[in-house]
């Protein structure tokens, strides 16, 4: 964390200085502004947190209940979720408070009496080291917490707009805001009454009922899949000893279970297996009691019992597997004549069953994905089509999951008599881990994604996937950490810098490029705003393949220390070294002559080239060089 450059900060440093929009804040829902969220789900929150961050930028999120969400339906939180709280600033506060998946449990019927239950397998959670964070089980009501104090700590000062309902929009030809959001008051003096905002853009986080995702003329479709499932909340005593472990349990007797511990230590979740329904009359599975899910369970869980002591929270849902066919509002025969305004996120764009753990996880890669593109588009960073990108990429990320999903769903409600290969069930879990642990990915090439030209440099950096961390040491104090937890969701690229075997100060590829980088007219780094920092639109660091006692911090280019805040401090925390215990040439496949990883601010690798291609990484910035000219050079 940085501070201190523009002076002495004696309170919390993670509360940023106000600016821009946030030095003199309206209270009340403006009638214009750049882009208006609709819906406080993860998707929503997550976008409003990183759009907060662009302190020129008039962002609000609105929501039609009267406050925070006190109960949250969603609790599993992936490692590649983690990743992205620690861009945030609170990865290590939320795995202090939630509980820790680290094996699964499957139980399957007795071999000699198919009444009772035993446990058949373990399961490690992250057997093949996908990532350094845990999975994690935490009430989503916290993430958005979390979410809400990085908003309210960012230099917009942005804090959601509850009590206000979505009615309608319409979008204008042209016109500086061209969308028109009527929306109804829910609550205090105006209740009842409706009012009109007009928005730049305007993103539907309104979930699976989506007014907004109606109003662009989007529908979701797929199948359903006629088998329904109670979910609960519980505090109970039982004496079933896994109670604490995740598992997966099927009984003989017909049903299954998928058992949630919850953070806390007493509270746990359970999926309970309610059977096929009936399509003339599936709505009445719907008054299903908290009473009879317990029955069932209890049932399922034979020898062992559950006595449920309170009951947190519970319903009843049918799985379905939906998908629009966009994520925005540009319709088929218009794609390439005109750039969206309006966007749809989470559960609005895709449907799907809760026991996989990935609604909200992919919610809220859809909410970072478009939120740095229009952080981008509104400060002149980069020109409108990058707005095109967000469809095109996240609707192949949601049929991967419906598809996952299916499959896991189905396993889960499959009976054990029915298994071809009795162990089907976990060798699928394990097989499958770096999906549902948000790591399978992979963006395809377009004007975000280079063709992997030169991925033999770089391997361990696949292009399209996301920037995979590794260990490194900081020269300048000698701290061992992790190269990518540094890298905030600020909306900045990353130039990743890997060293050929040359010391500092010697001629060879890599100061070439550093000259090139820091001066020259079709460097990316050229487009920095006059009087900005050297490093407010790009970090760019550099990795040498030296111990960190055998390298000279003041021969180090220039470019990669930059200075920062008014007094021109020089900031040093940009060389690194490698970890002699754990070599990050080695561990992710760099090439020894060197390479550069160019990474988006939504952490996905977006190129990987040699040292000497300076040409190539100016091609790629060409495109999403500052449509507004006036803010490029750098003084």
């Amino acid at each position: 964390m940085q501070f201190h450059h523009h002076g002495y900060v004696s309170g919390d440093p993670r509360i940023q200085p106000a600016a821009g929009v946030g030095l003199d804040r309206p209270a009340g829902l403006p009638d214009h502004v750049d882009v208006l969220i609709v819906g406080t789900g993860p998707a929503g929150m997550l976008a409003a947190a990183q759009l907060s961050q662009f302190p020129g930028i008039t962002t609000r999120i609105v929501e039609r209940r009267t406050g925070r969400l006190a109960i949250g339906q969603a609790d599993g939180i992936q490692a590649r979720s983690v990743e992205t709280f620690q861009a945030f600033g609170f990865a290590e506060r939320i795995i202090a408070e939630a509980y820790r998946i680290t094996e699964m449990a499957f139980w399957k019927p007795d071999p000699a009496d198919h009444s009772r239950i035993v446990r058949a397998a373990r399961a490690v959670d992250d057997g093949m080291g996908i990532s350094e964070f845990p999975h994690l089980i935490v009430n989503q009501a916290r993430v958005l917490d979390y979410f809400a104090e990085v908003m309210a700590f960012s230099p917009a000062r942005m804090s959601p707009d509850y009590g206000y309902e979505f009615r309608s929009l319409d979008v204008a030809d042209d016109g500086e805001y061209p969308v028109s959001v009527t929306l109804l008051c829910t609550a205090g003096p105006e209740e009842g009454k409706e009012r009109t905002v007009h928005a730049k853009y305007v993103v539907g986080a309104d979930g699976a009922r989506s007014k907004v995702r109606e109003a662009i003329g989007c529908s979701l479709a797929g199948d359903q899949a006629n088998h329904a499932w109670g979910v609960m909340d519980v505090l109970a005593v039982t004496d079933f000893p896994d109670i604490r472990t995740k598992c997966a349990i099927q009984s003989g007797s017909g049903g299954s279970i998928l058992l949630i511990p919850r953070e806390g230590g007493h509270l746990f979740r359970m999926y309970v297996d309610l059977g096929e329904v009936d399509p003339a009359t599936h709505g009445s599975v719907r008054s299903t009691t908290i009473e009879q899910i317990i029955a069932k369970a209890n049932g399922i869980l034979h020898p062992y019992t559950l006595d449920v002591r309170n009951v947190a929270w519970h319903s009843v849902y049918e799985v379905g597997h939906r998908l629009t066919d966009r994520f925005d509002d540009v319709r088929p025969e218009d794609l390439g004549s005109r750039t969206p305004r309006v966007f749809i996120t989470g559960d609005a764009c895709h449907t799907h069953s809760a026991k996989a753990g990935q609604g909200m996880n992919v919610s809220m890669q859809d909410g970072f994905n478009i939120a740095w593109k229009l952080g981008h588009v509104l400060e002149g960073r980069s020109p409108e089509s990058l707005l095109s990108t967000y469809s095109a990429e996240r609707q192949v990320v949601a049929r991967d999951l419906i598809d996952f999903d299916r499959k896991w769903s189905t396993l889960m409600a499959k009976k054990p008599e029915d298994f071809e290969d009795p162990t089907e069930l976990e060798d699928f879990y394990v097989s499958t881990a770096e999906f549902p642990a948000g790591f399978m990915t992979q963006y395809a090439p377009s004007m975000l994604v280079a063709a992997p030209e030169h991925q033999d440099l770089a391997t361990g950096f696949p292009i399209g996937k996301r920037f995979k961390s590794a260990p490194v040491v900081r020269v300048c104090d000698t701290n061992p950490l992790h190269l990518g937890h540094h890298a905030r969701a600020d909306g900045r690229w990353r130039i990743y810098v890997f060293a050929d075997a040359a010391t500092p100060g010697a001629d060879s590829p890599l100061a070439d490029f550093a000259a090139w980088l820091e001066s020259a007219a079709d460097s990316p780094l050229a487009a920095t705003p006059s009087g900005a920092d050297a490093d407010a639109w790009f970090d760019v660091k550099v990795i040498y393949q030296l111990a960190h006692p055998d390298i000279n911090i003041s021969a180090v280019p220039a470019v990669f220390k930059p200075t920062v805040g008014p007094f021109r401090l020089t900031y040093l925390e940009k060389v690194f070294a490698v970890d002699p215990q754990a070599d990050i040439f080695d561990l992710r496949g760099i090439s020894r002559s060197g390479a550069v990883v160019v990474v988006r601010p939504d952490q996905y690798v977006a190129d990987v080239l040699p040292l000497e291609a300076t040409a190539r990484l100016a091609a790629f910035f060409a495109p999403l060089r500052p449509a507004r000219q006036e803010l490029a050079g750098r003084g």
